[in-house]
């Protein structure tokens, strides 16, 4: 199947803004996608858009990542119900580094057809807003602007509380389509299904001023069975940084992914075949309980973003930690989530208390509501929210190791 066919099959198309762009994919064509740069790191729902790049780089079409360092400074209203907090020019340059380096892992730098990574911020640092207004805001509509789904739910959601900046956005987006036409002979913009409105304001615009034809692919965004999203703004953000989600936190995460999601999340991540995949879907259905498909996303993709070292230290902490070991062996690796504790903070102190207080949750009324629940465990023992930490809890090699629920391990490092 050709690459648009592949797309499809994978559960990768949402939507298309021409038909044609199966026809016109038949020969090398530039491609680009926007990365917002509101953390130092890109997170799993990213991971979407970069793997989409990366098949259009295998597939001989020239690649570009384009990192919003002037649309990050507005903030893009789609999907969100209020106006986000505004980044300094400092903090997008801090993590436009961070997301270069995220790219890196999954695409090509290198090579005869090198992916691309350019910041908007350079051709709009030196626009004056005369300039934005007379050539570039004129070619847009109030009308059209305020059809656009993204401003219309946006609108509802915070009871027209959209400022004119957010707005603008769009305007932009459209752009940096134009930008990249001109300057790369883009023809293609790909992203999330929030972002059709973005990208038909680009489409529209160098058909209306190149008289050219540009193309948009929308994929859907990736929800769990439960109708939950990967991203920031759900509390649930699984970054590609080590330093701020663990390798051994990616590693699991994928792992314990349910049956009704790993197929879907195989087609869209894996790089395997989908025959293959086929495989391991009828694998799951005759052995449910070996979860070897799980365990293929796991490795997969902990081998792409943290290389075999990552995914060999994330396997060795989940050995300890799974296997019947003693506490001390089980906290050898230095993967598994911990906080380096004193004894004389945690002992006589509720055990609930000392896992808030080490940062294992939240806040202490969640770590009691899961004691008092059953749901917490000190060295394999479940405890309720009366149990006090005493000197003994202490294992040799001077480590607790606490559980909450069935997976989720914390180690104590006194």
């Amino acid at each position: 199947m050709n690459l648009l066919e592949e797309l499809e099959a994978r559960g990768l198309v949402d939507a298309l803004t021409d038909p044609g762009i199966g026809k016109a994919l038949e020969r090398p064509m530039t491609v680009y996608c926007g990365f917002d740069p509101s953390a130092r790191s890109l997170q799993a729902g990213n991971l979407v858009s970069m793997i989409v790049l990366r098949r259009f780089q295998l597939a001989g079409h020239r690649v570009i990542a384009l990192v919003g360092g002037a649309t990050g400074l507005i903030g893009d209203p789609s999907g969100k119900s209020a106006e986000r907090n505004m980044l300094t020019v400092a903090q997008v340059e801090e993590n436009k580094r961070g997301i270069r380096e995220n790219l890196s892992r999954v695409l090509d730098f290198d090579g005869p057809n090198a992916a691309v990574m350019v910041d908007n911020y350079e051709w709009y640092k030196g626009i004056s807003a005369i300039e934005f207004l007379r050539d570039i805001a004129i070619n847009f509509r109030v009308p059209q602007m305020l059809a656009k789904e993204s401003v219309k739910k946006r609108l509802e959601a915070s009871e027209g509380a959209l400022t004119f900046t957010e707005f603008s956005y769009q305007i932009l987006q459209g752009n940096d389509f134009l930008h990249l036409f001109d300057g790369y002979g883009c023809r293609l913009e790909v992203g999330g299904a929030d972002q059709w409105g973005n990208i038909t304001a680009g489409t529209d615009l160098v058909r209306k001023m190149r008289g050219e034809t540009a193309f948009g692919l929308t994929f859907p965004l990736l929800l769990d069975s439960s109708g939950r999203k990967f991203g920031k703004s759900e509390g649930n953000a699984l970054f590609l940084d080590a330093s701020m989600t663990p390798v051994f936190d990616w590693y699991q995460y994928f792992l314990r992914a349910a049956d009704a999601d790993v197929i879907r999340y195989l087609k869209v991540f894996s790089m395997r075949p989908l025959d293959e995949i086929a495989g391991l879907e009828a694998e799951m259905a005759a052995h449910p309980e070996a979860r070897v498909p799980q365990k293929a996303l796991a490795e997969e993709l902990t081998r792409l973003v943290h290389g075999e070292e990552g995914l060999a230290r994330a396997r060795a902490a989940t050995e300890a930690l799974y296997s019947k070991k003693s506490p001390s062996d089980a906290a050898n690796s230095a993967d598994v989530p911990s906080a380096a504790v004193r004894a004389e903070d945690c002992i006589g102190k509720p055990v609930f208390a000392v896992a808030a207080e080490a940062g294992m949750f939240k806040s202490k009324g969640e770590a009691r509501r899961m004691a008092r629940q059953g749901g917490l465990s000190l060295n394999g023992e479940k405890i309720d929210d009366a149990r006090l930490f005493a000197a003994g809890d202490v294992a040799d090699g001077g480590v607790a190791v606490l559980r909450s629920g069935k997976k989720n391990y914390f180690v104590l490092r006194f």
